[in-house]
């Protein structure tokens, strides 16, 4: 994708409060914040229409952002985004700074490949998390994981575990220890199909 839709300007604001949120987004401008970084949190305006189309693309929740607020570029990552609840509308954004000598905490989506070939024969895969939560310097960041499915035997699960991260990356819940070592994908058999039954009866 291009960097453009990494890229947003921004600028600071002074009107706080609810009504001045509801002016902003009337004139078709997003409230923000960006904090972290042991820095005073600031709060933003940014243009609309530019985050709505930035938003429709995967990478804009994963990837480090470039905010480009009174002349300074700020790197940050996205922490939360509220939407209308039934309008195409972005309504707040939580921002957080990253610094490149310190490791973040965010969600990282996972792409599950070569699907067609696990479920020929009436096969279905069954996603049981669409991300994964990683810690990892700013660098490292990887914009999804992949998960490969070709392998995958009917009846048969992938753990966190199994999957194998990038380079400078670590699951946050492996890092729990015991007892979180996550399901990620399920591949299943057809419905009523005799793996299905045998698989049934050995978890009962």
């Amino acid at each position: 994708m291009s960097n453009e839709l990494y890229t947003l300007n921004a600028e600071v604001r002074a009107d706080l409060g609810t009504g001045a949120s509801r002016r902003l987004r009337r004139a078709d401008k997003v409230p923000a914040i960006l904090y972290g970084a042991e820095k005073d949190a600031v709060a933003l305006t940014l243009d609309h229409n530019k985050v709505l189309k930035s938003q429709e693309d995967e990478g804009f929740y994963s990837h480090i952002l470039t905010l480009n607020i009174a002349g300074e570029s700020v790197e940050a990552i996205l922490k939360d985004i509220q939407r209308h609840p039934y309008k195409p509308k972005i309504t707040h954004l939580d921002f957080q700074r990253v610094d490149a000598n310190h490791k973040i905490h965010t969600k990282v989506p996972v792409h599950f490949l070569n699907e067609e070939k696990a479920t020929k024969g009436g096969n279905t895969v069954a996603h049981l998390v669409t991300e994964i939560d990683v810690t990892c310097l700013p660098a490292a960041l990887p914009e999804f994981i992949e998960v490969d499915v070709a392998a995958l035997e009917v009846g048969a699960t992938l753990h966190l575990s199994d999957i194998k991260l990038p380079a400078g990356v670590a699951s946050v819940e492996l890092a729990k220890g015991e007892g979180h070592d996550q399901a990620v994908v399920t591949l299943n058999a057809p419905k009523g199909s005799a793996s299905e039954e045998a698989t049934e009866e050995a978890a009962e």
